[in-house]
């Protein structure tokens, strides 16, 4: 699974960038748990948490469409896709004290990446039966 390892390898670091941010915000705020009412924390915390909730399924997904024999330009299109929409989602959460456009933009490709890579697994499954 080359490929969907690649893209794990990218999405592992992007993860990284994100708790670092939750880490600081933690230790600039003194917020240790929770977001203690500080609607900063509370975006940071918000940010990772929705890369933590779908980006393993999506990746998951993946793995099982290419070991099924799905089309590395498929593959890396679904890769590439869901770098770029985590990148802006990310950026956005992390980085930023606004939620447009990237939050949209970030969060629609993630959600059509999950729906085509869903997609091909019930393919692949419905063929297999």
């Amino acid at each position: 699974m080359p490929i969907t390892m690649f893209y794990a390898g990218i999405l592992g670091a992007l993860f990284l960038v994100l708790s670092i941010r939750v880490i600081r915000g933690r230790a600039t705020t003194r917020t240790y748990t929770g977001d203690g009412g500080n609607a900063r924390m509370l975006r940071l915390i918000r940010g990772h948490a929705n890369f933590a909730e779908y980006v393993p399924l999506t990746l998951v997904l993946m793995a099982v469409a290419e070991v099924h024999g799905t089309r590395a330009w498929l593959l890396h299109a679904l890769g590439a896709g869901l770098v770029v929409a985590r990148l802006l989602h990310g950026y956005t959460f992390a980085f930023t004290d606004h939620f447009r456009p990237g939050r949209f933009i970030g969060t629609s490709l993630t959600l059509t990446v999950l729906a085509f890579a869903s997609a091909i697994c019930v393919w692949h499954g419905y063929i297999a039966l």
